[in-house]
């Protein structure tokens, strides 16, 4: 995955998490999202990278909820 499919499917864990948690305002959701990312700055295979963010935003979410 090429750093430009990494950012789509950045953007797709956003719209996704965003219905998840319709009363989390969606920049808060990108916010969080956003948070999630550097924990895998160093990950050389990034193919599950989107994943792995999605789930550590999700629970994010979730402790806010």
């Amino acid at each position: 995955m090429d750093r430009s499919d990494e950012e789509r499917a950045i953007g797709e864990v956003v719209d996704r998490l965003a219905k998840q948690f319709p009363a989390v305002p969606t920049d808060e959701v990108a916010q969080v999202v956003s948070q999630s990312r550097p924990e895998f700055d160093d990950v050389p295979i990034r193919d599950f990278v989107p994943l792995f963010v999605e789930r550590g935003a999700k629970a994010r979410l979730r402790q806010r909820a």
